[in-house]
C-alpha cells in the first residue's frame, strides 16, 4: 500500500506544489498574517493613545494670561469638537459664550475675561476700540494663543513619552524596542497634534485681524456716547443716582408725591429705597429705575414707555455729576417674572426646556452687563458704583402658594436660578472693582407674618414693599459705608 506522501493525483498529494516548499517557507506563511495583524493592533494602539495624549494635554496645559488695556485675559482652547469649523469661546463673568467669530480645526480658542481695570483705553477695547487699543488686542491675543500652544505642544510631548514607555514596559519590550515605539509614539503625536490644533492655531492671527474689541467676539448692543472730560472727586458721598429696572423703582408702592410724567410712566414710588438713603443720609438722591427696563432696553438705550421714550438712563446729567451710583438690574433681562410663572404652572421647573432658556437669557445678560460695567468705569467723576443682588422673595415657607402650583421642590430650583443670577452681578462687580449689595430678606418672604414682599393680591407681587425697600436701603447703606479697594 502507499504512503499518503506518494499518493498520485487520483487522490494523492503529489502534485501539489505545496510539497515543493521547504518547511521554513510553509512556517513563514502562516506566521505572515500574524504578524500583519499584530502591527495592525500595534498601530491602532499608537493612533489611540496618540489622540488620548492630546486630549489630555489640552486639558492640563494652563491657559496663558495676557493683558491689554488694562484688561486681563487667560487664552486657551476649547473642548475639541466633531465639527470641522465654528465658533470659539468666551467666558464672561461664569457664563461661556461662542464667539461670533468662526475658526477652522476641531480644537478652537477659549477666553477667560479675568479682571478690569477700565479707563479711557479700555472704555475703546469694549467698544469700538481706537487703532492702537485694536493693535494691543490683537497682539496680546495672539501672543497668548501661541504661548499657550508651545506649552500644549510641550505637554503633550511629555505625556507622550510617559504613556509609551509605560506601554512598552506592559509588553515587555527590550530596551532598542523601547525606545522605538517611544519614538514612533512621539512623532505620531506630534503630527496628530499639528493636524488637530495647529491648523486652528496657525489661522488664529488673520481671524483676530479683524478683531477690534470684544464686542467683535461675542456681540453687543448699541453704547451711547458718554463725556470725555475726566475729573475726579474727593471719595464723598454727596450726590447719588440710582439706575435699574421696577425693584429700585419701587413699583406698587406709594407713587412719589406730585410726580413728573417720567416718575408716573416708570412707577416710581415715595418708599423705594432712594428715596430711605435720602432722607437717612442727607444725600441727593436721584432715582432713575423705571418698571419693565433692561440693560439694552432702559441703562444703555431709550426705553419706550406708554406714550413716553425715556432717555437712556446712563446719559442721564444725574449719572454723570453722581459720586455714588446704586444698580439694581437683571430681573427683566433673564425674564425672571415669566420663569416665575412657567415654574407655577410647570410639573418640574427644572426641566431641560426651561434650564435651558434660562441659561441662554444669563449668557445674553452677560455680554449686556460687560457694556454697562465699561460704561459706569469711564463715566467723568469715577463714581463708586454698588451692584444690587436680588432679594429671594420665597425664603422660607411657601405653603401660602401652594394652591398656585408653587412646591418646595419648585422654590429649590427658583433658588438655584436665581442664585446663578446673583452670581453673575457678583462676579461682574468684583472683575470691575465694584462693590456689591445682598439684601437679606430671610423669614419675611411672600408667605411670612410680616412680609416684606407684596402677595398676589397687590399692584406688584413678589416686588418689595415698604419694608422690603428698607432691607435693601440697609444693604445698601452698609455698602456704601465699606472700604473701597
Amino acid at each position: 500500500m502507499k504512503r499518503n506522501d506518494d499518493l498520485d493525483s487520483d487522490g494523492s498529494g503529489a502534485d501539489d506544489p505545496r510539497n515543493d516548499r521547504a518547511p521554513g517557507e510553509l512556517v513563514g506563511a502562516r506566521r505572515r498574517p500574524r504578524r500583519l495583524v499584530r502591527w495592525g493592533a500595534m498601530a491602532l494602539l499608537v493612533l489611540v493613545l496618540g489622540v488620548a495624549t492630546i486630549a489630555v494635554s489640552l486639558w492640563i496645559t494652563p491657559m496663558q494670561q495676557v493683558s491689554t488695556a488694562g484688561q486681563t485675559v487667560a487664552v486657551g482652547v476649547t473642548a475639541p469638537q466633531w465639527s470641522v469649523y465654528g465658533p470659539g469661546e468666551v467666558d464672561l463673568f461664569g457664563q461661556r459664550l461662542p464667539t461670533v467669530v468662526n475658526f477652522p480645526g476641531p480644537v478652537r480658542p477659549r477666553l477667560e475675561l479675568r479682571h478690569i481695570s477700565l479707563g479711557d483705553q479700555l472704555a475703546q477695547f469694549a467698544t469700538s476700540g481706537g487703532t492702537e487699543t485694536t493693535r494691543g488686542l490683537q497682539a496680546a491675543l495672539t501672543t497668548g494663543w501661541v504661548h499657550f500652544f508651545i506649552w500644549q505642544l510641550s505637554v503633550a510631548a511629555a505625556i507622550a513619552v510617559l504613556i509609551f514607555g509605560a506601554v512598552a514596559g506592559w509588553l515587555r519590550h527590550g530596551v532598542g524596542q523601547t525606545i522605538g515605539l517611544i519614538a514612533i509614539g512621539l512623532v505620531v503625536t506630534v503630527v496628530l497634534d499639528a493636524a488637530m490644533v495647529l491648523t486652528t492655531a496657525s489661522s488664529v492671527p488673520s481671524q483676530l485681524a479683524h478683531v477690534r474689541s470684544l464686542q467683535d467676539l461675542v456681540g453687543a448692543t448699541r453704547l451711547p456716547e458718554l463725556p470725555s472730560e475726566i475729573t475726579r472727586g474727593d471719595g464723598a458721598v454727596r450726590k447719588v443716582a440710582v439706575i435699574g429696572d421696577s425693584t429700585a423703582a419701587g413699583l406698587g408702592n406709594p407713587i412719589l408725591a406730585d410726580p413728573s410724567p417720567d416718575d408716573a410712566v416708570c412707577g416710581r414710588s415715595s418708599d423705594a429705597f432712594a428715596a430711605v438713603l435720602a432722607s437717612a443720609n442727607d444725600w441727593d438722591v436721584t432715582n432713575l429705575a423705571c418698571a419693565r427696563a433692561t440693560i439694552r432696553t432702559g441703562l444703555l438705550d431709550s426705553q419706550p414707555s406708554r406714550s413716553r421714550t425715556l432717555p437712556p438712563q446712563i446719559t442721564q446729567p444725574a449719572v454723570s455729576d453722581a459720586d455714588l451710583i446704586i444698580v439694581s438690574i437683571g430681573a427683566n433681562d433673564v425674564s425672571w417674572s415669566s420663569l416665575l410663572q412657567l415654574c407655577a404652572v410647570s410639573e418640574n421647573c427644572a426641566n431641560s426646556a426651561e434650564q435651558a432658556y434660562f441659561q441662554q437669557q444669563l449668557a445674553s445678560f452677560s455680554t449686556d452687563l460687560l457694556q454697562l460695567v465699561a460704561q459706569l468705569q469711564q463715566l467723568p467723576k469715577h463714581p463708586a458704583v454698588i451692584i444690587n443682588q436680588y432679594y429671594d422673595p420665597f425664603p422660607d415657607d411657601v405653603s401660602c402658594l401652594a394652591d398656585h402650583g408653587m412646591t418646595p421642590e419648585k422654590q429649590r430650583v427658583l433658588h438655584s436660578d436665581l442664585a446663578a443670577l446673583n452670581s453673575l452681578l457678583s462676579a461682574s462687580a468684583n472683575a470691575a472693582g465694584f462693590t456689591t449689595a445682598a439684601p437679606e430678606f430671610s423669614g419675611h418672604g411672600v408667605c411670612a407674618t410680616y412680609p416684606y414682599v407684596q402677595d398676589l393680591k397687590d399692584p406688584a407681587p413678589f416686588h418689595p414693599n415698604a419694608a422690603g425697600q428698607l432691607a435693601i436701603a440697609l444693604a445698601d447703606q452698609h455698602s456704601a459705608h465699606a472700604p473701597r479697594e
